[in-house]
């Protein structure tokens, strides 16, 4: 039995592992599944720490607590440029992104991928970093709460959300963020340093399944879309066009990209996650991808 965890329950991101699970690609792998889902990157690094978790479906930035002493390695780039992520704003809010200067924009929390997008836009406006001002409010509800009641300015929140409050006349959608940062790797696949040095065969018997689900997901879109409302509890309105703005960002291979590694560690030092930016050789490994273990 292979425990593998979600950094979040409901994300389009982690689909694929439900897509293997029910086309039977991990299976075919010799791999039993348990699926797990934590409420963020933190949590699930913890339960990696602890043993409780082999493989964890995170984020390219959680790469960051490797350097901090957990005990994982990244092990595939699943997924590039930030597409999932969208910046919302009320229908008179701002119409362009010159707008946003000086404007409040909430994000979950300080210290966060979200945090760090919001800033790294008001750096190519040349507004600095803290040319809009970024407000750190935990939970969604409140944040669209708070943008309905005027007390802010935006939102970031992620591309279902989005076409879901447009869809209502609540929101509109003011930057897709993979277009303002495209050398990025918005989520990585981490396996612990116990699962590599014990079953070698279970990473690489692992990553050939997600390649096989990721497969299957481009060249069967009907599918995809039926596994992705039962997952995400979303309508079809919604499931199409999602499936149309991320299946872009998803790697066919999870080879790690070199100017994707660097934005990540540029990103880790601006957010004052690390000192300075760390050998990024020591954080990831391409040996159990499936083109290097032919």
């Amino acid at each position: 039995m292979l425990r593998v965890g979600k950094a979040v329950p409901q994300a389009f991101s982690f689909v694929p592992l439900d897509v293997g699970i029910q086309k039977g690609f991990f299976k075919q792998n010799g791999l039993d599944i348990q699926e797990l889902a934590f409420a963020g990157d933190a949590k699930m690094q913890q339960a990696m720490a602890s043993d409780s978790l082999d493989i964890g479906l995170g984020s390219g930035p959680a790469m960051a607590f490797i350097v901090k002493g957990s005990p994982v390695k990244a092990v595939a780039a699943m997924a590039g440029p930030p597409l999932i992520l969208t910046l919302i704003v009320r229908p008179d809010g701002p119409k362009t992104i010159a707008d946003l200067k000086g404007k409040k924009v909430s994000v979950s929390t300080a210290g966060s991928l979200t945090y760090w997008l919001v800033s790294e836009t008001s750096r190519q406006q040349g507004w600095g970093p803290n040319g809009i001002q970024i407000a750190p409010m935990g939970a969604m509800g409140g944040q669209i709460a708070a943008l309905e009641r005027h007390d802010i300015d935006g939102v970031v929140t992620d591309v279902s959300t989005a076409l879901e409050l447009v869809k209502r006349g609540k929101a509109r959608i003011l930057i897709h963020f993979g277009k303002i940062v495209k050398n990025f790797h918005v989520h990585v696949i981490f396996a612990t340093d116990k699962l590599i040095a014990a079953k070698p065969e279970a990473v690489r018997g692992f990553l050939k399944g997600w390649f096989q689900s990721i497969a299957f997901m481009r060249a069967n879109k009907a599918e995809t879309v039926a596994i992705g409302m039962q997952v995400l509890h979303l309508g079809a309105d919604i499931m199409n066009p999602t499936y149309d703005e991320l299946m872009p960002m998803f790697s066919n291979d999870g080879r790690f990209n070199p100017k994707a590694l660097n934005t990540l560690a540029k990103s880790w030092v601006e957010l004052k996650m690390l000192a300075k930016e760390p050998d990024l050789k020591s954080l990831y490994t391409e040996a159990f991808l499936p083109a290097a273990s032919k």
